[in-house]
């Protein structure tokens, strides 16, 4: 009660204070200041000034508005998530409903990715170049004793030198028992570049963490569903594990940077191109007890184990990334790059087993080159980018990925991509060890082909995509053991041919000061046995109402979110690995899941208080975002996003 009375209080204090409303980023002629509180932003920079830029260098501009995707981007995530199904408590995975989201890269990875949500990558990194020192605040509450912050400080001590620091932390308990999550990402990053341009780059450190309860789901799917008040409280469901926890935690130094030969820019330049990337990550899965006691029964929910308490797999991985290249540009024709690539890994364990069925490593380690070509091209309404390589070490992989934009007008472009992908399994498919004895593994798969083609349409009257994708020699875990209390997992890869299709369509209709934003997904899969499943349809349908209050001191925004997706066999959940696996013994899905929400901005702060998932008392307790995991009950989250322009 104190929380809720405190934001409140900050609500009204705020209005009290504010006097003017910003229409954009920054006031460039204000002349009126509050004597209680000056203006938070000094008249003097532009919202262009204020640059955000990804590895790419594709640019876009520091945004304090107040608008639908707003509300949709203000998650743990920081991004928009319709195609991710959430756990109940902040932190944990998500399970995936829209296959279109998985990005494709040859090299192969650690593996563990149901962990790895939270773990911000390479593309996930910004860079800024800011006019005058730049602060953004993010606060939400969560579940259950704990916050979730995300804060960030940027700064130019030049035009040419920017450095960021910024620190993401989550801590929530949950309302099940062994839930925690407890998170944090530090992410440090500086770019630089001459007086003439001749030499740039852009650089971050990140050091990251993810601990996570893992309570393995609930036993009693009928005490869940029931309407027995005593299971209204979660926390008395039992649930297959009562310690164990997984946790994550890497660390990575990346450069990307380029010299200019000619010492003055002109039509024709030739450059030297260095991308710079080292990396470790640590997995570890820990379980005290082995055995759950259900109905006074043992149960062995991973099957038998080499110990008898106190499980502790380990998994650790370094990889060491070059990319070096040469680039000539001529102003009319683009950009040509050569380049090569070299790529060192070790994965590994602290023992090598010998089991009946064989011997198991106890590391991976392989040194991969590759050879490629990549041109660019930008001018006037059109933009491609087309990259060729291959590698030419014992382990091969193949890529071509074509991108072409054409920008009809401010209000119309369009985007094709097409990628034929020939990459290495990632190393957890490859190798496994644990203490449990049907967790161990050591195979030779092939390399998975995947052949991709996405249109997309961004258009005054609606935004639409398609995507057909086919799938040779497709990897995935796989359930061993229908039944219910026992999970037994394994890595497979499917002999034959899957095809993928999908469309997507996004369209917003406004009535004066009402508006409706829709989201409608439609998915198939052609296969011979059910392994990539999903569900046909994927929506989310928004309905709100927008206006200004106290003198336009204050922007509103009101609304009610419907998602949905239709009832499908849905993927499970391993704790062990760290991974989805597919299932094809219970389908989940067709509930409806309604958030109410209400949103201001006042200058540049946005608050938000949502109601999430308020029909959960009268639409049955059916929701579950993996086959023995909920879906999280109505509760009352809010926070805000504030930030500081100095």
């Amino acid at each position: 009660m104190k929380v809720y009375l405190f934001f409140i209080f900050f609500l009204i204090s705020f209005l009290s204070f504010a006097q003017e409303v910003d229409s954009g980023l920054v006031k460039q002629d204000s002349t009126k200041t509050s004597l209680a509180m000056p203006p938070l932003v000094a008249p003097k920079a532009k919202q262009e000034q204020y640059k955000i830029y990804n590895l790419e260098r594709d640019t876009t501009y520091v945004d304090t508005s107040l608008t639908i995707q707003s509300e949709y981007k203000y998650n743990y995530l920081r991004k928009d998530i319709f195609g991710l199904q959430q756990f109940a408590n902040e932190g944990q995975t998500y399970n995936k409903l829209f296959f279109g989201l998985n990005q494709y890269n040859p090299y192969p990875d650690f593996g563990f990715k149901s962990k790895q949500f939270g773990y911000l990558q390479l593309e996930d990194i910004n860079y800024y170049s800011v006019a005058t020192p730049l602060t953004e605040l993010y606060f939400k509450t969560v579940m259950e004793q704990g916050q979730s912050v995300d804060a960030l400080i940027t700064a130019n001590t030049s035009e040419r030198f920017n450095f960021s620091i910024a620190y993401r932390g989550l801590r929530s308990l949950g309302k099940y028992i062994n839930q925690l999550s407890s998170i944090g990402n530090f992410r440090f990053t500086t770019s630089y570049f001459t007086s003439n341009k001749r030499y740039l780059v852009n650089a971050h450190f990140t050091g990251q963490d993810i601990l996570n309860g893992e309570n393995g789901g609930i036993v009693s799917l009928e005490n869940f569903e029931s309407d027995d008040q005593d299971f209204k409280n979660r926390a008395r469901l039992q649930v297959f594990l009562a310690d164990a926890k997984s946790f994550l935690k890497g660390k990575r130094l990346f450069i990307d940077h380029n010299f200019r030969i000619n010492p003055k820019e002109s039509e024709n330049n030739l450059y030297i191109n260095h991308q710079f990337n080292l990396e470790n990550k640590f997995f570890e899965y820990n379980q005290a007890t082995i055995a759950t006691i259900i109905d006074e029964v043992p149960v062995y929910r991973f099957g038998n184990s080499y110990v008898v308490s106190n499980i502790n797999d380990q998994t650790r991985y370094q990889r060491l990334y070059n990319k070096l290249g040469v680039t000539y540009e001529n102003k009319t024709l683009g950009q040509f790059q050569f380049f090569v690539e070299d790529f060192k890994y070790v994965y590994k364990y602290d023992k090598i087993l010998i089991l009946e069925d064989g011997i198991i490593p106890n590391q991976l380690s392989e040194r991969i080159n590759a050879l490629g070509g990549q041109y660019t091209y930008q001018k006037n309404n059109w933009k491609g980018k087309f990259l060729l390589s291959k590698a030419i070490s014992d382990q091969t992989f193949s890529t071509i990925d074509a991108n072409l934009n054409f920008k009809l007008n401010d209000k119309n472009n369009f985007s094709f991509q097409y990628q034929n992908i020939s990459r290495i399994p990632n190393h957890n498919f490859i190798l496994h060890q644990s203490s449990y004895e049907k967790y161990n593994w050591k195979n030779n798969f092939d390399n998975e082909k995947i052949n991709k083609l996405e249109v997309i349409a961004n258009t005054q009257w609606l935004t639409a995509s398609a995507e057909f994708t086919t799938l040779n020699d497709y990897l995935y875990f796989s359930d061993d053991d229908a039944s219910y209390n026992v999970q037994l997992v394994s890595p497979k890869q499917h002999s034959n041919s899957i095809s993928y299709l999908s469309f997507k369509v996004s369209k917003e209709i406004k009535y004066k000061k009402i508006a409706l934003d829709n989201t409608i997904l439609y998915q198939n899969v052609s296969q011979e046995d059910n392994i990539l499943n999903v569900p046909q349809i994927v929506t989310r349908n928004t309905i709100y109402f927008t206006d200004y209050f106290f003198k336009k001191a204050l922007y509103l925004q009101t609304g009610v979110t419907l998602n949905y997706f239709s009832k499908y066999y849905m993927d499970d959940y391993s704790p062990v690995l760290g991974e989805f696996f597919t299932q094809n013994s219970a389908e989940n899905g067709n509930f409806p899941m309604l958030d109410f929400f209400v949103n201001a901005r006042i200058r540049q702060t946005r608050i938000f208080v949502k109601a999430e998932h308020f029909n959960s008392g009268f639409t049955g307790s059916k929701f579950y975002s993996a086959p023995n995991t909920p879906y999280r009950d109505f509760m009352v989250r809010f926070g805000l996003v504030w930030n500081f322009f100095q």
